[in-house]
């Protein structure tokens, strides 16, 4: 009896080793996540918030701005905009991920001429040792990623004559083989534009389109890589090597663009949604770089909306169904066959314009990080929402969105089971581990 006790003892302490070591970590260098598409896919982080609340390890002041964290190898970035009347500029931080230490830090002069002035809006992107920064006036610097080192950079509204969005420059760049390629609205045929990633030497441009604030993203269609870019004007499939044009659905704005939500992707479904022109859902044509609409909705305002009036929360597609915000925060489930709501919680997010809500998949769960600076853990289906968790992380701030007490903006991180975020005046780092 003895004997067989302690082979089960034996047994179940190398599965718990096993378990344990299995265990993924990940870092966060990029906007929403790895592979751009705000899934979270560490294991071993909480299934449930500690009664006493989350563990914070470390906070740093920092300034103004929109832009979310990303890590990498140890690192934290984030930019920010001091509040310097007598000189306008923009600033790069560079931090250590466990204590929040400063490792290097690079600012430059940034003029603002833009609307919401709180600073940069654009994530860093981080690959290969090398971090790249996307200002809010078209500034675009290339660091060497642990020293901060300057390897590159331009003035793209100099060079480009950018017509520039209302809101200024906020898609992050992305990194595609040996080109870091960005969202621009450059005159001419430049809205889309590929650099060298590591010379900055421009390869290609593409699209004669007004600039959006959506990041473009890389998906496979018709066994090609198919870089699909949200411009102000159209929904657009190109080459990621050349930016030739595969496909291109308009999409015109009814009143301006405010097209920020990433586009989204689900089989062979791609859907978009923005503020004032609703929903649409493209079919991606297994066969051949086409598209075909499926559907387009549109309310007759914001107030009264159809199907889906996204602002800044990138919806999540699941099957035959769309989890989305709406234009006053408005947590809905879509049927993705038609647009028809199924349901509509406002138990997320209080009601008010712009209400925002960034939603990560981990595993089976939708952690959920709204603008009032609580985090939640919750459960999407279309039976209905389900909220398993909730703490509060960090406060609203008035300098991104002068609302009430204020917003929380920017998009979290989630890196080796933690949390990074920011307001207008610190960035913290929480612990998310099941081992607490």
């Amino acid at each position: 009896m003895f004997h067989r006790s302690m082979q089960s003892a034996i047994l179940c302490g190398l599965c718990l080793l096993l378990v344990t070591s299995a265990a993924r970590a990940d870092d966060w260098p990029q906007w929403r996540g790895p592979k751009r598409d705000g899934v979270w896919r560490e294991t071993g982080v909480l299934e449930k918030f500690p009664a006493d609340g989350l563990k914070i390890l470390w906070r740093k002041d920092i300034s103004a701005g929109y832009c979310g964290p990303t890590v990498a190898d140890g690192r934290v970035y984030v930019m920010d905009r001091p509040d310097t009347p007598e000189q306008q500029s923009e600033r790069i931080h560079c931090l250590d991920a466990k204590t929040g230490k400063p490792i290097w830090s690079h600012k430059y002069d940034c003029e603002y001429r833009v609307q919401y002035v709180a600073g940069p809006r654009a994530s860093v992107t981080i690959e290969d040792g090398r971090a790249y920064a996307l200002g809010t006036m078209g500034h675009f610097h290339c660091y060497d990623a642990a020293t901060g080192k300057v390897l590159w950079n331009k003035e793209l509204n100099t060079e480009y004559a950018i017509r520039m969005p209302i809101w200024g420059i906020a898609a992050s760049p992305l990194v595609d083989k040996d080109l870091v390629i960005v969202n621009i609205g450059g005159a001419g045929d430049a809205c889309i534009v590929a650099f060298d990633k590591k010379t900055g030497e421009e390869k290609w441009r593409s699209l004669g389109d007004n600039a959006s604030y959506s990041a473009p993203i890389i998906i496979e269609q018709a066994g090609k890589r198919v870089l699909v870019c949200w411009t102000g004007d159209a929904v657009a499939g190109l080459d990621p090597a050349t930016g030739k044009v595969y496909w291109r659905q308009v999409m015109k704005p009814t009143r301006m663009v405010i097209n920020i939500a990433t586009p989204v992707i689900e089989k062979d479904r791609l859907f978009v949604s923005c503020f004032y022109d609703g929903s649409m859902m493209l079919r991606l044509l297994p066969d051949r770089t086409e598209v075909e609409q499926i559907w387009r909705r549109l309310g007759p305002d914001e107030m009264k909306t159809d199907s889906l009036h996204a602002i800044i929360s990138t919806p999540l597609m699941e099957g035959d169904y769309i989890y989305g915000v709406d234009s006053y925060g408005e947590l809905r489930c879509l049927d993705a066959k038609t647009g028809d709501r199924i349901w509509e919680s406002q138990k997320a997010v209080p009601r008010a314009r712009w209400a925002t809500i960034h939603m990560v998949r981990n595993a089976d769960n939708i952690w959920m990080f709204n603008d009032r600076g609580d985090l939640l853990i919750t459960r999407l289906s279309p039976d209905g929402y389900e909220e398993i968790s909730r703490a509060h992380l960090i406060d609203p701030t008035k300098d991104q969105l002068p609302r009430g007490a204020g917003v929380c903006w920017a998009h979290p991180a989630y890196a080796n089971k933690h949390i990074f975020i920011r307001n207008d005046k610190e960035i913290v780092c929480a612990d998310l581990s099941a081992e607490q």
